[in-house]
């Protein structure tokens, strides 16, 4: 079943996003490796620290990404992207998911089906980094439709989404982290 697969590594590439921008912006430092300017502090993740660690691991741990990492649950998403991969997670953080109209996730995560091809959404098959990122204009995604990714002013987007923290690396994947849920046509 590839389907549930993809979607799990969806799911924990967003979380994994989402645990380093959180970590990774408590350092109150700027890392060579961001894409943009650097956002408010939150907490550290030192990427050889998570090493050993999943993209679900690693998103769980980091505590900016609770919604994402309860939307991965509820997919059923949490297998597939513990599993070996790789992955890239476009990962949105929970404030990202704040941004959605007012019930937008209670809805989603009473519907399963819409939940993971949100989530599949946020992922792409291999691994991804940041200095490849930059070179694409597009790429498909897990749940078969394509992003946009555009570079202006040194700044990174995917879709309508800026990403505010790049390369955080797990043992399936790596996650870069953005300020805005993707949504699929």
């Amino acid at each position: 079943m590839k389907q549930p697969k993809v979607i799990l590594a969806i799911v924990g590439v967003i979380v994994l996003m989402g645990i380093g921008y959180f970590m990774m912006n408590n350092q109150n430092t700027t890392s060579e490796q961001s894409m943009s300017e650097k956002t408010t502090p939150t907490a550290v993740i030192e990427p050889k620290a998570m090493n050993n660690k999943t993209i679900v691991d690693v998103a769980s741990e980091a505590g900016n990404f609770t919604t994402l990492v309860a939307a991965v649950k509820a997919a059923g998403l949490v297998d597939t992207l513990s599993g070996t991969g790789p992955f890239t997670v476009f990962a949105p953080t929970d404030e990202a998911f704040a941004k959605l109209p007012a019930g937008t996730v209670e809805s989603l995560l009473k519907d399963k089906e819409k939940l993971t091809a949100i989530l599949t959404y946020h992922v792409v098959s291999g691994k991804v980094m940041a200095a490849d990122v930059i070179k694409l204009h597009s790429t498909k995604t897990v749940q078969g439709q394509d992003v946009t990714i555009k570079v202006e002013g040194g700044k990174v987007m995917v879709n309508n989404a800026n990403v505010v923290k790049t390369d955080i690396e797990a043992t399936n994947g790596v996650i870069h982290v953005i300020d805005t849920v993707l949504l699929p046509k």
